[in-house]
């Protein structure tokens, strides 16, 4: 068996393959509760093979939501419908993990197709959707043209913070099994560890151990309630890409921290704390943030996730292969193909006969092969 296929564990949970399928927000939630949208968009990944479905990134309080179209998890009547979501996860083989953060700065945002910025009048008329007031460690914008957020004061935080673990409990009410905390892409947790936006002077700023308490203190409060034998990562921005900014060692040290607090494993991406201009120092190309998650998982001695321009089966073999990384994610590739990892597995050799596909597809698929051999015709 290839090693992208080979199984893997973290606590009690068994993956069974190295595959996951990344955060991907669908903007389609109102109030913060989920659907029959989330239903089929997630439960068609479990369908075609992955080993790990997380939902969308899901807001810890409804001012953390980034649109209005965000799911939520602050809320008890939250917890039935995604329920649904991870028992058809479960059913199909495929271990149900949830992303849970805040937006800080970023919230108030109108939907990518809407063009991404601040809400406005426009969606006040067109959809009865009005801004609120963001927060963030520092009053400081998240990029030109969007309001000053609040600086959180010590209570905001500490209310913050209980937010994570109250979502926490609801995660494990709701049958998730993995939770991920959204510290990267210029969310909040990430604003506190990048000194491009956190510019605090008390004891939640300044030096990088500083600005890691509030990381800390999330993975603290998830811990107190997420049980001991299930997992619980945190998706990083390895390096922000700008001067003055995160950078490589930081996250190491920060991936350190996170590992004393209870966390198994890092989803190592890279970017987004401040503007829409991609930085200059970011180049990109395939994996090209896989040496980050490599680096980290060497040197910080924790389990890594790769993401980012992934698509080819045989290089996310070697990514696996050679423990640059432990688990791999995708993304838009599986919103193109959900069934990539069916077809990977047929690639690497694993699923010549459609043995890895659902019985009810398989079987079907099998027969086809059958016939179109001995007709010649494939």
């Amino acid at each position: 068996m290839s090693h992208l296929f080979s199984s893997f564990q973290l606590r009690s949970v068994t993956f069974k393959n190295r595959i996951a399928v990344s955060p991907m927000s669908q903007y389609r939630a109102k109030n913060g509760l989920s659907n029959s949208w989330h239903l089929v968009h997630l439960g068609r990944f479990a369908i075609g093979g992955a080993g790990l479905v997380y939902a969308e990134a899901t807001a810890v309080e409804k001012e953390g939501r980034r649109t209005h179209g965000d799911l939520g998890l602050w809320d008890d009547k939250q917890i039935a419908g995604l329920k649904e979501i991870t028992s058809f996860l479960e059913a199909e083989g495929a271990v149900p993990g949830i992303q849970l953060g805040h937006a800080g700065r970023k919230a108030s945002e109108r939907r990518p197709w809407h063009n991404e910025t601040p809400v406005d009048d426009e969606d006040i008329r067109d959809r009865q959707e009005y801004p609120w007031t963001a927060i963030a460690p520092s009053a400081i914008p998240y990029a030109d043209g969007w309001p000053t957020p609040q600086e959180m004061t010590v209570a905001d935080i500490d209310r913050v913070i209980q937010s994570f673990g109250e979502a926490a409990r609801r995660s494990y009410e709701a049958g998730f099994k993995i939770i991920e905390v959204y510290a990267a892409h210029g969310f909040l947790v990430h604003q506190f560890l990048s000194p491009i936006a956190n510019q605090r002077t008390d004891e939640w700023g300044g030096s990088l151990e500083n600005r890691t308490r509030f990381a800390v203190e999330v993975a603290n409060s998830i811990r107190a309630n997420w049980p001991t034998d299930l997992p619980l990562a945190f998706r990083l921005s390895a390096t922000d890409w700008l001067d003055g900014g995160l950078e490589v060692d930081d996250t190491i040290k920060i991936s350190r921290a996170l590992k004393l607090a209870g966390v198994d494993m890092i989803d190592v991406s890279t970017g987004g704390i401040g503007g829409k201009e991609r930085p200059r120092r970011m180049v990109i190309e395939q994996g090209f943030q896989t040496p980050f998650a490599g680096q980290i998982r060497e040197t910080a001695d924790i389990s890594t996730m790769g993401v980012g321009f992934l698509w080819d089966a045989e290089q996310c073999e070697k990514l696996v292969a050679g423990e640059t990384v432990d688990m791999i994610a995708l993304a838009r590739e599986l919103l193109d193909d959900p069934n990539w990892p069916l077809k990977a597995a047929k690639l690497l050799g694993d699923n010549q006969h459609h043995e890895l596909a659902p019985i009810e597809a398989g079987w079907w698929l099998m027969k086809r092969h059958r016939l179109l051999s001995k007709l010649g015709l494939r």
